[in-house]
């Protein structure tokens, strides 16, 4: 169905049907967006409503992009069954955006939910972040930056379908009511919208439009079922690994074993002997590296082929990062003053009554999704069509047309549903999808054709590279006598994300990356001296769920705890008095889980005890109250209670459905075995055998209550994860004596505080 829409709006294009019917409008409500045009496609086949963003983002702005050029890529159509379908400009991946952006289209159209449809739009101009100016699913920024967006266009699109309505009747437009998606008369008229919309399409877009109150909302705010629920519960969602076109041959790629490095000597006469192998080819893979791909009629006889191939690895030219001499180096470093990223007297610190000291350490972490890589190209003579699970369509498009030599207009994505991702399909490398290209390129050079499917293993995800950064912390924190912070100095030392990005000019200030140290300091008032050593490693690292509050909110709300116990105080006083007043939002998230888990009212189970934390990331606060026992050296987390801070709660049910996903994914890193290690440059992790992760038997019982609000809402995907692991840390501290300085946990090994 997706293919037919498009082709049918674009040969509507060409005909010169679709035009802008608007002009650009100011923007509203914060969203940096400078200039919006609204448009309208061909009659007859509905109402059919379109939206375009010039660039006027923080990214467009840095990277000076051409002209505007409209699109005919509708993020609306009403059809005559009455059925609405919006395009959403995002991945989804499962937090929900295919449902929540379809909510703020159908609340101010009043249409009837039971009427909403969803489908992903493709990479293109229209789609584009209105913050950021490019097409991007990250940043927990969907239905933040989206908000005033597809509200406008759904009360657009009502006022057109009243208009036409007031039109057939011959009634002022203030006489139409438009409810449930009917329209209705003074005089009892009914129409539902799909039998006015194609009448609508003939109506002037309005200019202004008004949008609706909080109070009146019917739909935001209300727990929602989910568009996409009854498909992947049955089964009957197609994914990206589940896509496959008619001809499609399937290639694997054997990678170098160290990032960066080459093919020596290659026998594949073995390989080209498996049934199915239709061809060997070598291929440039990420980092400037070469690989082997083998394509084959299916996936097996592929894999069989990979693994018979005879490789001998050139691994001369190539940095061979061993994890335990780099934790040693990190650790060393830290100990000297870095670039600065926060400025603090530190003349107390001598003075200081008490003295905490301590040194963290965090590992890289891979994102492991449920669904690995993989992506689908079809290169042909003029043309190159993609099918993937990006959540950067911009960069991927331009990066395949790059690869392959055409222009983006030439390319084709396609976005699929994903199975998970949390930051590895938002590249800005475009890794997985530029291998896919060149192997095209090859294919295409071996006088070959057809689509092509490259599927990346379990064992290749886990090896393949791009995790969260490790980092050491270093701290010192001088109180007085009477518990008061009066100093604070503190070094971080990582590899920065953002360095050598698109995202470098406004994200990285005096070589300090911003992700480094999001989440330091505030919401506390502390007197902090913070400095950053940017270290360089032969591991390509991206942003995993949450960013640099992944490590951030560890340390910091594991020394506020500890801060908290020196000073002989409870540690949710000792936050509350520490937390600046103008934090409202925090103190009324920590109050809600406070009170809502019975802290400090309820007696618990012998042998169990409370742990405490709360964070803001992504303009969205989190807290956490949290009960865990320990069995000898082995901790156990029983229930997690939240309090959000996220303002207007779209849809609830999402909201609760991402923090559960989040607390178990933040439990995650606390458990043996979840650690990327390195030894020569070689990822010593394959599967989920020996890289650990959060599986049933680990959840706990989480319980989810959201701050009342109606102020625009804040991001949701990400901020459940970064309070989880100091909270039960907090709680096993209280339990065992001991302060948990590294992740993930190890109490046997820790130290009393």
């Amino acid at each position: 169905m997706r293919k037919e829409w498009i082709n049918q709006e674009v040969a509507g294009s060409e005909t010169g049907v679709l035009a802008p019917v608007a002009e650009a409008m100011a923007a509203q409500g914060g969203s940096g967006v400078s200039r919006r045009t609204f448009m309208k496609a061909a009659a007859g086949t509905g109402l059919v409503l379109g939206f375009f963003v010039s660039a006027g983002g923080r990214f467009a702005q840095a990277q000076q992009p051409a002209k505007p050029v409209y699109q005919p890529n509708a993020f609306l159509r009403i059809a005559p069954d009455n059925t609405i379908t919006v395009l959403v400009n995002r991945l989804e991946f499962g937090q929900g955006v295919q449902t929540a952006l379809p909510i703020l289209i159908a609340e101010e159209l009043d249409a009837d939910w039971a009427q909403m449809r969803s489908d992903l739009a493709p990479a293109g101009d229209a789609y584009k972040d209105p913050n950021f100016g490019i097409q991007m699913t990250g940043g927990s920024n969907t239905v933040r930056n989206s908000w005033q967006q597809y509200r406008e266009i759904g009360a657009r699109a009502r006022a057109m379908l009243v208009a036409a309505a007031a039109d057939a009747w011959k009634v002022s437009p203030d006489q139409v009511k438009a409810s449930k998606g009917m329209l209705t008369g003074p005089a009892g008229q009914k129409a539902s919208y799909g039998q006015m919309a194609d009448a609508a399409m003939k109506q002037a877009m309005p200019e202004t439009v008004k949008l609706k109150d909080p109070k009146d909302f019917t739909l935001i705010g209300k727990p929602v079922p989910r568009l996409d629920a009854r498909a992947k519960s049955t089964g009957a969602q197609q994914f990206g690994m589940d896509f496959k076109p008619a001809n499609t041959k399937v290639a694997v790629v054997a990678r170098p074993p160290v990032f960066g490095a080459k093919v020596a000597k290659l026998d594949a006469s073995k390989a080209k002997a498996i049934p199915g192998v239709i061809d060997v080819l070598e291929v440039a893979t990420d980092r400037g590296g070469r690989g082997v791909a083998v394509i084959g009629t299916g996936y097996w006889p592929a894999k069989q082929g990979r693994d018979a191939l005879s490789v001998q690895w050139d691994t001369s030219g190539a940095d061979k990062v061993d994890s335990k001499k780099q934790m040693a180096e990190f650790r060393a470093l830290a100990q000297k003053a870095g670039l600065p990223a926060k400025t603090a007297d530190m003349s107390k610190m001598k003075g200081a009554a008490k003295k905490i000291s301590a040194v963290y350490e965090f590992p890289y972490l891979a994102h492991a999704p449920m669904e690995p890589l993989n992506c689908v190209i079809d290169l042909r003579a003029d043309s190159c069509e993609v099918w993937a699970g990006s959540q950067f369509q911009t960069f991927d498009q331009m990066a395949v047309a790059r690869t392959v030599g055409m222009k983006p207009e030439q390319v084709t994505l396609h976005t699929m549903m994903a199975g998970g991702g949390f930051g590895r399909r938002a590249v800005p490398t475009s890794d997985y999808i530029v291998e896919a290209a060149n192997l095209a390129a090859a294919y295409k050079a071996a006088g070959k054709s057809g689509p092509l499917k490259v599927i990346w293993s379990r064992e290749d995800d886990i090896k393949g590279g791009y995790y969260r950064p490790s980092h050491v912390h270093r701290a010192e924190i001088g109180l007085d006598a009477k518990g008061n912070i009066i100093a604070w100095d503190h070094t971080i030392v990582g590899q920065p994300i953002i360095v050598g990005t698109p995202f470098e000019q406004f994200m990285v200030k005096n070589g300090v990356d911003s992700t480094m140290v999001e989440g330091m300091g505030e919401p506390y008032d502390v007197p902090m001296n913070l400095t950053v050593h940017n270290v360089k490693a032969n591991v390509p690292v991206l942003w995993w769920r949450s960013v640099g509050s992944t490590h951030t909110a560890f340390v910091m709300e594991t020394l506020i705890d500890e801060a908290a116990h020196a000073a002989k105080m409870d540690p949710v006083a000792y936050r509350k008095k520490l937390i600046d007043p103008k934090h409202a939002r925090v103190h009324a998230a920590l109050d809600l889980a406070v009170e809502k888990s019975g802290y400090g009212k309820k007696t618990l189970p012998k042998g169990q005890a409370w742990g405490v934390a709360v964070h803001e990331s992504f303009n969205t606060v989190v807290a956490y109250v949290v009960t865990a026992s320990m069995k000898g050296n082995t901790p156990k987390l029983h229930t997690v209670t939240a309090g959000v801070h996220c303002n207007t709660a779209v849809n609830p049910l999402t909201i609760a459905a991402q923090v559960q996903g989040a607390a178990l994914m933040g439990l995650g890193m606390t458990l043996p075995g979840a650690a990327v290690t390195l030894t020569d440059g070689v990822v010593d992790q394959q599967n989920f055998s020996d890289y650990t992760v959060a599986r049933m038997p680990d959840m706990p019982e989480v319980t989810v209550h959201i701050a009342p609000s109606t102020e625009p809402p804040t991001g949701m995907g990400e901020p459940g994860l970064p309070p989880l692991a100091p909270a039960f840390a907090n709680a096993i501290a209280k339990l065992s004596g001991k302060r948990l300085r590294k992740l993930p946990f190890d109490v046997a090994a820790a130290t009393k505080a």
